[in-house]
């Protein structure tokens, strides 16, 4: 199962890709946007988690999916006030949303023994696509120093979520 950041990465960054030279222009409110929204996204994953698992280790995964992608939107937010940015939505974060609800229905449509594993392979993709994407794309396209700096800071986190799906996606196998 593609997620939606995955699959945004393999439309956009991939080398037979409109854009495969070049990434597309973003401005900073843009890039807050499109973080924002990959936050939230993720917080959306873990609350189907919470609501159809019954695995301990899927519970304490989406528990800290749901707490650190709510702080980082918690830390953006301050940012952007203190920068006076307003965050603006674009066609990468209408993208990242369209896919991402088509994520959600499929998830949620699983029957409980296949959903664990689902949600924790779409974990692992979206993190894999997370980290391309702040990496190859959103830190590049930013200005804003502050705003680099936060974005670069999320990238240990993301690392460490990628591990942590990986771990549970081992358990699960």
């Amino acid at each position: 199962m593609l997620t939606a950041l995955t699959m945004f990465v393999v439309q956009f960054m991939s080398p037979n890709s409109l854009y495969a030279q070049e990434n597309p222009s973003l401005s900073d409110a843009e890039v807050a946007h499109i973080a924002v929204v990959a936050n939230q996204i993720d917080i959306y994953y873990a609350a189907i988690a919470k609501d159809k698992s019954k695995n301990k280790d899927v519970l304490q995964f989406a528990e800290t999916m749901a707490n650190d992608h709510t702080a980082v939107m918690a830390q953006a937010k301050e940012l952007v006030t203190k920068l006076g940015v307003t965050p603006k939505d674009n066609a990468v974060s209408q993208k990242l949303l369209s896919d991402a609800e088509k994520t959600r229905i499929s998830l949620k449509s699983l029957p409980a023994a296949k959903f664990d594993k689902a949600y924790i392979d779409n974990e692992v993709g979206y993190h894999k696509a997370v980290i391309a994407a702040v990496r190859d794309l959103l830190i590049p396209e930013t200005e804003n120093q502050e705003l680099k700096e936060l974005l670069e800071g999320v990238l240990s986190a993301l690392d460490i979520h990628l591990e942590h799906a990986l771990m549970v996606q081992k358990k699960l196998s």
